[in-house]
């Protein structure tokens, strides 16, 4: 199955791309949700404005019509000087909204079961695979961490 693969003794799902399987994962995913006092469109959205010291950029990405342009503009900003030290951190708030706020994305996520969860960015070694496979993957372990909060496990 396209997307799934087999590991060690443990299937993964990598995502990547919204029309693929495990789209929903995506940053760029459109899901609606409240946090910073706001209503978010994606999680690149809150994520991306998280960065700002200044609230006009803060507002542009917040209102930015799409998330591939709240990102660019996230690589432009007047950037936090902490931002390298909380960066995980506000990447799990974010997500953790996401998938508690939506019943039907929360039960998404539980039904990848224990599966590993793999970013495939071809780009991207910090939050994803990258292009040889041996990224950090952290946005992978970010929701598998939020998937162990659903369940409730240890």
């Amino acid at each position: 199955m396209d997307g799934f693969q087999a590991g060690v003794g443990k299937m993964s799902i990598k995502f990547y791309k919204l029309n693929d399987i495990g789209g929903f994962m995506s940053n760029f995913y459109r899901s609606t949700f409240k946090l910073y006092g706001r209503t978010w469109p994606t999680v690149e959205h809150a994520y991306q404005a998280q960065k700002c010291i200044d609230n006009k950029e803060y507002n542009q990405i917040h209102e930015a019509k799409t998330p591939r342009i709240a990102r660019n503009l996230g690589q432009e900003v007047k950037m936090r000087k902490d931002w390298d030290s909380v960066k995980r951190a506000v990447m799990k708030e974010c997500c953790r909204a996401k998938f508690t706020q939506d019943e039907i994305l929360k039960q998404e996520l539980l039904n990848t079961g224990d599966q590993e969860l793999i970013e495939d960015s071809p780009v991207d070694w910090y939050w994803g695979c990258g292009a040889d496979g041996k990224g950090q993957n952290v946005l992978g372990q970010v929701l598998m961490e939020i998937r162990k909060e659903l369940k409730g496990t240890p």
